[in-house]
């Protein structure tokens, strides 16, 4: 299974590459624009938020499922 933590450590590896190529190219100005609206997108606020929500709803929904609370009346059983 896919861990959460694992996809943000890959993620911000690529990120880290990303600003670099960034801040080589860029005037300091336009850097750090462009830095704050990346880690946005990526950060907590971003993909990170979406994760951990993800993460939460998919725990959820797994506990959700499991047994049967009331006997199935189907069929004509007792």
């Amino acid at each position: 299974m896919v861990n959460k933590e694992v996809i943000v450590q890959l993620v911000n590896d690529r990120v880290k590459q990303i600003l670099l190529v960034a801040e080589a190219a860029l005037p300091p100005s336009q850097f750090q624009a462009f830095r704050t609206v990346v880690l946005n997108h990526f950060g907590r606020n971003g993909l990170v938020g979406d994760l951990e929500y993800l993460d939460g709803k998919v725990g959820l929904q797994a506990r959700d499922g499991e047994g049967r609370n009331t006997p199935c009346t189907k069929g004509g059983g007792p």
